[in-house]
Order: C-alpha cells, then structure tokens, then sequence
C-alpha cells in the first residue's frame, strides 16, 4: 500500500481552498463532482500526497461510519480484492468494497475506531 491522500472533511469548501492554495502555497490537482459537491485535490507541485477537501454535506449518510472528526487517509494498491483479504485474514474490521462515483473502494478501522479508505491505483 502506498499513501494517497489525506481526505479533510471540511464545512466551507471554498474558505477551505483559499486557505491550502493562497495562504499554503498548494495547488489544485484534482477536481471531481459527486452530485451537487465539488471534491477537490490540493497539494504541493512536487510531492505525490495530496489532501482531498471533502465536505461534510456530501458526507450526511456517512455509509462507512467514518469518524469525521478526523482526517482519513487513503491508501492506493494494485489489487483491492487481494488487500481486502489480507486484511481481514489479518483480523482487521473492513467494509465490503463499493464504488463511489467509479472508483471502487473499502475503509478499514483501526483500534482507535478510525477510518481509513483504500481504492485501486
């Protein structure tokens, strides 16, 4: 597995995105639309992790019962069936895989009761 990103949740995206990208120095590498939410992925030009600002509205019916008072990270592998199941053999609560708006994905939660996402690079 290799680091994503780093999934904020967020109140007031654009506040948000001002704040990464004008005041941190950040850019916007990612823009995805999931209904009326805009799902944005800003990060440094040269490093590979990125945080994604998603907004708690979006995020109301929360199907994995994430812990949104946390950052998530989010974890990219090649195989997502193979590291479901070496997960769980290795004991660890996860959730089936499901696609959210095309990309196939599972959380996991550690011993903390935290999420975590992990998705197929």
């Amino acid at each position: 597995m290799k680091i994503g990103y780093v999934v904020l949740y967020i109140t007031d995206p654009e506040a948000s995105f001002q704040f990464w990208t004008e005041k941190i120095g950040m850019v916007e590498q990612v823009r995805k639309q999931a209904g009326p939410y805009s799902i944005v992925q800003v990060g440094f030009n040269d490093q590979d992790v990125s945080f994604e600002l998603v907004p708690l509205e979006l995020m109301k019916n929360n199907p994995d019962n994430l812990d949104l008072t946390t950052p998530s990270i989010a974890f990219s592998v090649s195989n997502l069936n193979e590291t479901r199941a070496k997960l769980a053999d290795n004991g660890v609560q996860v959730t089936e895989i499901v696609d959210h708006g095309g990309i196939s994905t599972f959380a996991f939660i550690d011993n903390e009761d935290r999420g975590f996402a992990v998705l197929e690079a």
